[in-house]
């Protein structure tokens, strides 16, 4: 069955960076959507369809499909459009535990190494994921979310391992958002950025290891809709 493209919540495509091109920002909204369940596991959704929700033509959002199958997150369906991969409980689990062995001690890692004058643009990076919680988007949130800890991981200064840990992401599914934003408690994991970025500017390095691993935690456990 086709699926049509969810209307209301996240439905805005607002940049979140002056250099993203439309496919950027149209990629990088779909995989949110797709990361966040508002795309549906299993539904089939056209260009034409997607490309309304966000105003744009089918052609940027065709484009953007094909950029996410080859990350695995959707496959194509020839005359149909693209269908959302599944993706099982184990390879839940499986992602979680590998973020949990790559990022905290990563961020450790970097720092000591954050200029105390780039704390004022990671804290507006902080305030996007907040910003995005209160107006209830989702696919905001979740590319808020993103830029955040891959810039914040940028510092320990291995590409290699960010680009893993962009991949691990995206692989991950957080079905659990939306009910975590109705019951208004998305706004205070939110707000865990900020006492991240606290704990950065104090320069307590193993404070921010501890506070890496508990956020990640959460992928797994509230974030996900599991226990």
């Amino acid at each position: 069955m086709t699926g049509s493209a969810p209307r209301g919540r996240g439905s805005s495509l607002e940049p979140l960076g002056k250099r993203e091109s439309l496919r950027d920002r149209v990629r990088n909204a779909l995989r949110a959507g797709i990361i966040s369940g508002e795309l549906a596991p299993g539904a089939v959704y056209s260009a034409p369809a997607l490309g309304a929700r966000f105003d744009v033509s089918p052609t940027p959002v065709r484009e953007a499909m094909l950029d996410l199958v080859k990350e695995g997150l959707v496959v194509s369906v020839p005359n149909k459009g693209f269908r959302v991969t599944e993706v099982s409980e184990q390879d839940l689990d499986d992602l979680a535990s590998i973020r949990l062995l790559i990022e905290p001690p990563t961020v450790r890692e970097a720092v000591p190494r954050i200029p105390p004058g780039d704390l004022p643009a990671l804290r507006e990076l902080a305030q996007a994921i907040v910003d995005a919680a209160e107006r209830g988007d989702l696919i905001g949130y979740i590319e808020a979310d993103r830029v955040f800890h891959l810039t914040l991981l940028g510092y320990a200064g291995n590409r290699r391992l960010a680009d893993v840990v962009s991949e691990l992401r995206s692989q991950t599914r957080l079905l659990g958002l939306i009910p975590l934003l109705e019951s208004g408690r998305l706004g205070r994991s939110a707000a865990e950025h900020h006492a991240l970025l606290d704990l950065v500017e104090a320069g307590d390095a193993p404070g921010a290891e501890a506070m890496t691993h508990r956020h990640i935690g959460h992928v797994r456990g509230l974030w996900a809709g599991g226990p």
